[in-house]
């Protein structure tokens, strides 16, 4: 043997192993960070002066502040998470349950036109109805 020392570049397949590895880990280490920054706008206990505290501390010191808001605040941001999650389910079926109660608005509309055509409806009746209807 001669000696020399091997490195991964040596090898162009554990070469290309590293490189991928490192971007995997930048990738989501920047998927961490920002999901902290949005855990810390989303906290509605904490007062202004905190969430500023816990940015400055995240954006200034980005491994140890996340590190230490993931210790500290860990267990709270999943459940901040799945409770925005089920707020815009909720908002997600108000709207759903708004839009299918607007199609019968354009049934009730149709049904006072037949009603103005058959004449049991006077034109101020079938106005004041659908302006009723529509308000």
């Amino acid at each position: 043997m001669d000696g020399t020392v091997y490195l991964a570049y040596d090898y162009p397949v554990l070469g290309a192993f590293w490189t991928v590895m490192w971007i995997f880990l930048w990738v989501m280490w920047l998927i961490l960070l920002f999901r902290v920054i949005m855990d810390i706008f989303r906290d509605h206990e904490m007062n202004g002066w905190a969430k500023a505290a816990w940015l400055l501390f995240v954006l200034l010191i980005p491994f140890l502040g996340v590190l230490v808001y993931v210790i500290v605040r860990g267990k709270e941001m999943g459940k901040r998470e799945i409770q925005q999650a089920q707020q815009q389910q909720e908002a997600f079926n108000s709207y759903i349950r708004q839009t299918a109660k607007g199609s019968g608005t354009g049934e009730e509309l149709a049904r006072l036109s037949e009603l103005k055509a058959k004449g049991d409806l006077s034109e101020a009746e079938f106005q004041r109805a659908k302006e009723k209807l529509l308000s």
